[in-house]
């Protein structure tokens, strides 16, 4: 019996339907990097072009290594009151501005005192606000912020606090978090892990309040100390959160202007991490930069936070 034209329609249609839904979640299961830019300080002050280079690079490479987020990690200028630092810091991030998202946070250096007026009038809320991607602030300042961002079928959140957060940054981030209960989280802080991969004083005390406390936090990442470092911890619900120290501003020309990639491979369950610099146009292959860690990324959330 020849098949009527309807009962071709309905098969190529259906054909057509399962094709389109294949391709979609194929789709949201590739692999995605997220960049670590650490401490840029000197850049800002004896280096500007290799700030620049940094973020070419990341702008160039965006689709190729299908990077969704950049996290600075504080320590943008090495001067806090230089108007000259933050213009170049202002200069480098202008090539990132309407392409790529990326999320700011201020270190000790960014900061005179308690003071940032400068890094607020360089990377202040409105600055991001019309961003789809930007989740908000605490007040009126960006020293404190969220950010949202899909990838790999996937919903996160990269949080970031100020250079030594006090307990009313802390509860504000814990209310974001609670906030958000099917966002993985990222948390973005200047001082965290120290050299010898034990947590600092602002460290431990981040950890105790609000990282143990929520299962949707698996990465904690810092700068503000010039080496590398890794401490994966076991939370209150029994989940694994990684905490990645990255600072390279003891090496030569200011860092040579090394960047940390975080390619997640959702088919494989990892983080694989990798240092590359473009400025070299180099990878640092040793394990300390360059090594792959697990994450679930099928699992559900658990809602419950402390």
């Amino acid at each position: 019996m020849t098949p009527s034209r309807q009962t071709i329609r309905f098969a190529l249609s259906l054909s057509l339907a399962l094709f389109v839904a294949s391709s979609a979640k194929a789709a949201e299961a590739l692999p995605f990097t997220v960049v670590l830019l650490p401490d840029t300080q000197l850049y800002c002050e004896s280096f500007p072009d290799t700030y620049v280079t940094q973020t070419r690079w990341i702008r160039d490479q965006a689709k190729k290594e299908n990077i969704k987020f950049v996290i600075h990690l504080g320590d943008i200028v090495q001067n806090p009151d230089s108007e000259e630092e933050w213009k170049v810091a202002d200069r480098a991030h202008q090539v990132l501005d309407g392409v790529i998202p990326y999320s700011m946070l201020p270190g000790n250096h960014d900061m005179i005192e308690t003071d940032t007026t400068l890094y607020n009038k360089y990377f202040p809320p409105r600055r991001f606000a019309k961003q789809p991607w930007y989740g908000g602030q605490l007040d009126d300042k960006n020293d404190n912020n969220f950010c949202l961002f899909e990838a790999g079928g996937l919903k996160f959140m990269v949080l970031s606090l100020q250079f030594a957060p006090g307990d009313e940054q802390i509860d504000w981030a814990s209310r974001i978090i609670q906030g958000h209960p099917t966002r993985r989280v990222v948390l973005a802080t200047h001082d965290y892990l120290m050299p010898d991969n034990r947590r600092s004083e602002t460290g431990e005390r981040l950890w105790q309040r609000l990282v143990r406390n929520h299962p949707a936090v698996f990465m904690v990442v810092s700068g503000h100390r010039s080496v590398v470092g890794l401490k994966t911890s076991t939370n209150d619900a029994g989940g694994r959160v990684h905490e990645i120290l990255t600072d390279y501003q003891a090496l030569p020309n200011g860092g040579n202007g090394w960047l940390r990639l975080l390619r997640f491979v959702p088919g494989e369950n990892k983080i694989h991490i990798r240092a590359y610099s473009p400025l070299l146009d180099e990878n640092h292959k040793h394990p300390a930069h360059t090594y792959t860690l697990d994450y679930d990324m099928h699992s559900e959330i658990l809602k419950k936070a402390g």
